[in-house]
């Protein structure tokens, strides 16, 4: 059986998961007043940056005494400086559901080299046993949402408020759509073109008082190069975060970021950018209850993502293919739909089974959401029909 074409298109088809759909209504009339041409060690290009790291404690609701820097390549450069500078002065737990969170694990293992480090892996559409996880004594370096599986934490309650170790969170695609425990994260990364839809190469170090006290009292047996730097002669450089950046930021991306954290607040901050998301994942719960070839990727619907949303094909011809062939199939759902365009960039992540991913954050309407539901079932019946 096909389907005929569907007869309308979301008005934007941008879905991809990084970066995002701009925020509703953007032109590049919002960065006009972007500071350019001039340093950003001016007074001018402080300004902005010094607004950038407020209005973000604004809208995310980041603790008073949490200092927030702007640092070089993105949430990678973000967490890999969290890491570098920090891990080693006691055991660690690493936990990884999806291709980040391995990246973390080679990074520790592989690259620090560190000796007591355990290592929590689960397949994708699964999450570790947070039971068997030492939060209490060790540091915890895990995503809090999987990028590229759409499993994530449910929330921070494994966490000890009386831990001794730190707690390093990978939080690029949760932040902005998902309520982070705070009290519980003394590390939190993410960048700006995830959930706001902002411009890339900029990543974000959110850094609790405990995090400072580490960062003050222990010297890695490691050299660290200049951009992963956050102390000199024992005391944090406070002027990171205050504006100061390492190393030069985009001064149109700071502009950018602005615009979006504007709309956020105008939309009504994290409760109106949440029920957002919510809205948007929600839209793909009612097409997956009344249609029976597809299902998401997390099996568990507590841990499932409403910002990047993962599907699998679950139709008995198409499992039945070899794994190039589910491969090729899944492919040709994301590449028809993509031909029309109907939604671009919703392809599974490479490293991930083969499926789709549909970024749901907040930059997302709803209705585009909605109206990108029929383009999967025709796309799948016109890919099905040449199996039989």
């Amino acid at each position: 059986m096909t389907l005929p074409v569907p007869a309308a298109k979301p008005a934007v088809v941008n879905f991809s998961s990084g970066p995002c759909a701009k925020r509703p209504g953007w032109t590049p009339e919002a960065l006009k007043s972007a500071a350019l041409g001039r340093s950003h060690r001016a007074k001018l290009g402080k300004t902005k940056l010094e607004q950038a790291i407020e209005l973000t404690r604004d809208v995310l609701g980041v603790p008073a005494d949490y200092r927030i820097g702007i640092v070089p390549a993105s949430d990678t450069g973000a967490v890999e400086m969290a890491l570098w500078s920090l891990l080693g002065a006691r055991g660690v737990d690493v936990l990884a559901w999806e291709s980040f969170g391995s990246e973390w694990v080679t990074d520790v293992v592989k690259q620090l080299k560190l000796d007591d480090a355990r290592i929590f892996k689960a397949g994708y559409g699964d999450i570790v046993d947070i039971s068997e996880i030492d939060a209490k004594h060790r540091d915890i370096v895990f995503t809090w949402n999987g990028t590229t599986s759409g499993v994530r934490v449910p929330n921070g309650d494994w966490i000890p408020a009386d831990r001794e170790g730190l707690t390093i969170c990978d939080a690029t695609s949760a932040a902005f759509a998902q309520r982070l425990d705070w009290a519980k994260l003394d590390v939190v990364t993410f960048s700006w073109q995830k959930a706001l839809g902002g411009e890339a190469a900029h990543g974000m170090l959110v850094l609790s008082p405990r995090a400072v006290a580490r960062l003050e009292s222990y010297t890695p047996a490691w050299p660290l190069p200049k951009i992963f730097r956050l102390t000199k002669d024992g005391k944090l450089i406070e002027g990171i975060f205050k504006g100061e950046t390492i190393n030069t930021p985009s001064m149109l991306c700071v502009e950018d970021y602005l615009d979006a954290l504007n709309w956020a607040k105008a939309t009504g901050g994290l409760d109106g950018l949440i029920a957002r998301a919510d809205a948007n994942l929600a839209a793909i719960e009612r097409f997956v209850e009344k249609t029976p070839w597809i299902d998401f990727l997390a099996k568990d619907p507590a841990t499932r993502s409403n910002t990047s949303v993962c599907l699998k094909v679950v139709d008995e011809r198409v499992a039945a293919l070899p794994p190039e062939g589910q491969a090729a199939f899944a492919k040709a759902l994301s590449s028809a739909i993509e031909a029309e365009k109907a939604g671009l960039d919703i392809g599974s992540y490479r490293d991930a089974p083969p499926g789709l991913r549909i970024w749901c954050g907040a930059t997302v309407e709803t209705a585009d959401v909605e109206a990108l539901m029929p383009w999967l079932d025709w796309s799948f019946h016109k890919a099905i029909a040449t199996i039989g």
